[in-house]
């Protein structure tokens, strides 16, 4: 299920668009005029604003504007005016994609598609890299860096190191390690997890900073920001 937004003054089309948006489990609002439209568009999340280019009380391209200045919600821009500035006019503002009026439905939803394709594949791209202070770790390549340098890490120890940085936050007790890095041949001892860890800071720690991992005695280990 997405989350859609449409603004659009034509109550009729967006009626339509919005059932036939629902219809395939999406949660769809309408927003009627700019002003309003902008509002709930920097209110809320969504998977994907739908913009007509003239509104009321603020046209489609200011409120495109004002949303690109603080969120990366993709926009498609649907407007009756078709000329090449105006799709310029549209692009240049912001907009991920312009789609002329009248327009067939299943077109709408394919362009759509491609905009939650790229989406994914954005944030597919983000997740891969992990960084945490000046470590860097590519969890695609499995590589780690420190300030640049790469840093040779058996698999055991690069998999530690990225269920710790991934859970930089909170402490992770050393059950939590073995079950996460070593999975069902956790039958081992808990003590297997500190000799690793030995292991990791001796490759990882530099003497002229704080080490990077920090022991919570009796209960396991945390990333020390």
């Amino acid at each position: 299920m997405k989350r859609i937004l449409f603004i659009e003054d034509e109550q009729h089309l967006s009626r339509f668009v919005e059932m036939e948006l629902r219809r395939e489990e999406n949660e769809v609002v309408l927003a009627y005029d700019g002003a309003t439209g902008l509002h709930l568009a920097l209110g809320e999340d969504w998977d994907v604003i739908l913009l007509d280019l003239m509104l009321p009380k603020m046209d489609g391209l200011e409120v495109c504007r004002q949303i690109r200045t603080i969120k990366k919600t993709p926009v498609i821009m649907l407007t009756a005016r078709d000329g090449i500035t105006d799709r310029v006019m549209g692009l240049d503002c912001g907009a991920d994609d312009y789609l002329p009026k009248p327009f067939a439905i299943e077109e709408l939803k394919a362009r759509m598609r491609v905009v939650f394709r790229r989406q994914e594949e954005h944030t597919s791209k983000s997740q891969a890299l992990l960084l945490f202070r000046d470590l860097s770790i590519n969890r695609d390549l499995r590589i780690a860096r420190r300030g640049g340098t790469e840093i040779g890490l058996t698999k055991r120890e690069f998999d530690l190191l990225t269920t710790l940085v991934e859970n930089a936050k909170r402490v992770m007790t050393r059950e939590e390690l073995l079950d996460k890095v070593w999975g069902f041949e956790a039958a081992v001892d808990t003590n297997v997890v500190d000799v690793y860890i030995r292991y990791l800071r001796n490759k990882i720690d530099d003497s002229k900073q704080d080490g990077y991992i920090r022991t919570i005695r009796g209960v396991g280990y945390m990333m020390n920001s």
